[in-house]
């Protein structure tokens, strides 16, 4: 049977300078050649890895941690925020001046003229600081909201809507995303389309919003630089992005 076999992007396919290990982009030669169909599972936006599709020739993805999914360059799942939640979490987090970014499949807006968190989280994307308009929200689909506020300041929040949750990826920020979804539902969402069925699918990843997916799929497997709590949900453990850890990976699951 056919397998598949996701991608997280940080941490995963790139190293902690956002660069492409060289031995990355040949195991994903070589995966292709073996016949496995190859995609990616990322907490980012579309515009934000369209460079690193192009260098992998890849065309099927799921951004937004789960809530926009592609297949062959065709948008077949989308799952936004409900604008009443985000309208909550706005009103509570503007009381408290604490920004917020949303971001849309084709781009991103704040809520403030200029934060150095924003700043500085972003730029590690190879982002600018995004033009201020509070009511993006209002007029647009939005798939991922950034959430600024510490894990302390994150408890005061924790009860805003239940149609939302928060995933840590930064000491000072959060993903903000529908309660109900994550890559393991757009992974879902995926293979329903494209025919796979659960236990030829492969995921590799590093970072909390992967639990669910390694959880999920018929093998996961973590990054060696991975959260702690993925090597428990994992049936498999590589080595680090910095050394080599996808071909490695790979290699464990007799992928290549």
């Amino acid at each position: 049977m056919k397998k598949i076999c996701f991608f997280d992007i940080d941490g995963t396919l790139l190293d902690h300078d956002k660069k492409l290990p060289s031995s990355t982009k040949e195991a994903i030669e070589s995966l292709k050649e073996n016949g496995v169909y190859v995609a990616i599972a990322t907490g980012r936006a579309p515009f934000m890895f369209e460079e690193l599709r192009k260098e992998l020739a890849i065309d099927s993805y799921v951004s937004f941690n789960g809530q926009f999914v592609v297949y062959e360059k065709e948008v077949i799942f989308k799952n936004p925020l409900s604008k009443k939640a985000l309208h909550k979490l706005y009103e509570q987090a503007d009381i408290k001046n604490h920004p917020l970014v949303f971001m849309n499949e084709h781009e991103v807006r704040g809520t403030v003229d200029y934060s150095q968190h924003v700043e500085e989280t972003l730029r590690a994307f190879q982002l600018a600081h995004p033009k201020r308009d509070e009511r993006f929200f209002e007029e647009n689909d939005i798939y991922q909201t950034l959430f600024y506020c510490t894990d302390e300041e994150e408890a005061y929040f924790q009860n805003i809507s239940e149609e939302i949750r928060y995933i840590r990826w930064h000491p000072v920020c959060v993903d903000v995303v529908p309660a109900n979804g994550s890559k393991a539902n757009g992974i879902l969402q995926f293979i329903e389309k494209a025919g796979f069925k659960m236990e030829n699918v492969y995921a590799f990843g590093d970072g909390l919003n992967d639990i669910e997916m390694l959880s999920m799929v018929g093998t996961g497997i973590a990054m060696g630089n991975a959260e702690k709590e993925l090597f428990k949900r994992a049936d498999v453990i590589t080595t680090s992005v910095d050394d080599d850890g996808i071909y490695n990976g790979l290699r464990k699951v007799n992928l290549i």
